[in-house]
């Protein structure tokens, strides 16, 4: 009788983990507008396609896919917010996805922040995913910050690195910083509870994967800072009247599966 109920069990667990897994292919795309809060105003609308944690070792959309979403849109920036892959034998399809986005033709160009799981490489690996990504057209930001003239005004883009292994340093961040208009980059959101005194336009974040296994409640994310007991884990949110967006990733971690969750390609708005 107990090896009929286990067999049940799993007879019931199947298409379960089959909808958890496919759910991993159904991408969603967010198209958010965020106004400008000053007087200023870019000479056009800035467009802002925004992609975070591919986690390549578990990630079921292909370079092509990206293509065809972001296929015969105005895209300005690319931004990448970390967590890429935790192996080095991922490195070589990282090349595939930068090759693929570079046919997009950014006109300011791609800027990639790294992730905690981007360090779990060392050394000679971590250098060699830092060469990959300045290779192959973007521009990594760790504690720094570029800026573009758009028109008569300035652009800052802002690299925080990863908050959640000890990394970011924000006042190096935005030493020397110029006025203009500050895009803030970087994985752990949880760094803009320590930012009330740097002023930051909009700033683009990832890390919680929307919970990956959001059900009932993503219980699992608690020690992933305090945003989690704010119930900001995903979308756009405010603190200190300063807007911030959670993208909820593209891969996955551990089992290649999403319940309540989905994989996400962001499109930002500045207007």
């Amino acid at each position: 009788m107990f090896m009929i109920l286990i067999g049940l069990l799993i007879a019931s667990l199947i298409p379960m983990i089959y909808k958890a897994n496919h759910n991993t292919k159904d991408v969603k795309v967010n198209t958010i507008s965020v106004a400008r809060t000053n007087a200023k105003t870019f000479p056009k609308k800035l467009n802002i396609l925004h992609l975070s944690d591919l986690h390549l070792e578990n990630i079921s959309i292909s370079p092509e896919q990206i293509l065809e979403l972001a296929n015969k849109k105005q895209i300005d920036l690319i931004a990448l917010t970390g967590d890429f892959l935790d192996r080095k034998r991922s490195i070589p399809k990282l090349v595939k996805y930068l090759k693929a986005l570079q046919e997009l033709k950014p006109t300011y160009g791609m800027y990639a922040v790294f992730g905690n799981h981007d360090y779990v490489l060392k050394g000679a690996n971590f250098q060699k995913l830092k060469n990959v990504l300045e290779e192959n057209g973007c521009i990594t930001l760790q504690n720094q910050h570029v800026s573009i003239q758009m028109g008569n005004e300035t652009l800052n883009i802002i690299g925080i690195d990863d908050y959640s292994t000890k990394r970011s340093q924000v006042a190096e961040s935005y030493q020397g910083l110029q006025d203009g208009y500050n895009l803030v980059l970087t994985h752990d959101p949880n760094v803009v509870l320590h930012m009330k005194e740097y002023h930051f336009d909009y700033l683009l974040s990832g890390h919680f994967h929307g919970g990956q296994i959001h059900w009932p409640k993503p219980y699992h994310l608690v020690k992933m800072g305090k945003l989690v007991r704010m119930n900001m884990i995903k979308g756009l949110h405010y603190h200190h009247d300063k807007p911030f967006y959670i993208s909820e990733g593209l891969g996955q971690t551990g089992a290649n599966i999403r319940i309540g969750s989905r994989p996400e390609v962001t499109f930002h708005h500045i207007s």
